[in-house]
């Protein structure tokens, strides 16, 4: 799997490069990640990104051409062209099947955006799709890049210490997921649930499947009407 990610801020993937299952899987060559700067595809000696939007109103639009010679980069390193996403509050939200749909592909391009967003331009003739991570705004894609990466690479054969924990998590069969217990069997006069101690692995299945089901239903009604 190779990312490809148009950042004005490539330093902020050090978080997913050298921390956790991601910096694992990246040590293993399990994904591949390359950062482009569009500051580096710029004119001018002022290496200008961004201009006032036509028609007025606040902020900075992203140009057109640093980004789109960005992109004509990374598809000159490639076979084949590679899928565009746009990360964009505008976007379809993300879910897990689309994590997993988005793994079809070998080559994915990740286009973080600033300030008040790029050139519709841009996204008209060369984004493939626009994805958000949630009805809310933050300070540019790279926080949603990472997310929707992290998502991907946990699920890469490899990645994970045991091939079942992805498997098993929320939203894998369209539930949220069970609760869970550790060591020790009381603490602060708390129990873990006996059906976990007696080593009955079809009740203990039966169980988990019936809290996920009443935890959906409590806290996400939506996952189960949907």
């Amino acid at each position: 799997m190779r990312f490809d990610v148009i950042t004005l801020f490539p330093e902020m993937f050090s978080a997913l490069t050298e921390s956790g299952v991601s910096r694992r899987a990246n040590v293993a060559n399990l994904y591949q990640l390359t950062l482009w700067n569009p500051r580096d595809f710029t004119r001018d000696k002022h290496r200008t990104v961004d201009d006032r939007p036509y028609g007025g109103g606040p902020g900075m639009v992203m140009l057109y051409q640093p980004l789109k010679e960005t992109l004509c980069a990374i598809e000159a390193e490639l076979t084949q062209k590679p899928h565009v996403v746009y990360l964009s509050p505008q976007g379809q939200p993300l879910t897990q099947r689309k994590v997993v749909q988005l793994l079809e592909h070998a080559n994915l391009t990740l286009l973080c955006g600033r300030y008040e967003g790029i050139d519709e331009r841009l996204i008209a003739s060369s984004v493939d799709e626009e994805i958000s991570i949630g009805d809310f705004v933050v300070s540019g894609g790279e926080l949603p890049a990472m997310m929707l990466m992290d998502a991907m690479i946990r699920l890469i054969p490899g990645a994970l210490g045991h091939a079942q924990s992805a498997e098993q998590d929320s939203f894998s069969d369209g539930l949220l997921d069970c609760p869970h217990y550790t060591r020790p069997e009381v603490v602060d006069g708390l129990d873990v649930p006996a059906v976990l101690l007696e080593g009955h692995h079809a009740k203990i299945e039966a169980w988990r499947h019936a809290q996920k089901l009443a935890r959906t239903q409590q806290r996400r009604p939506d996952l189960i009407l949907g």
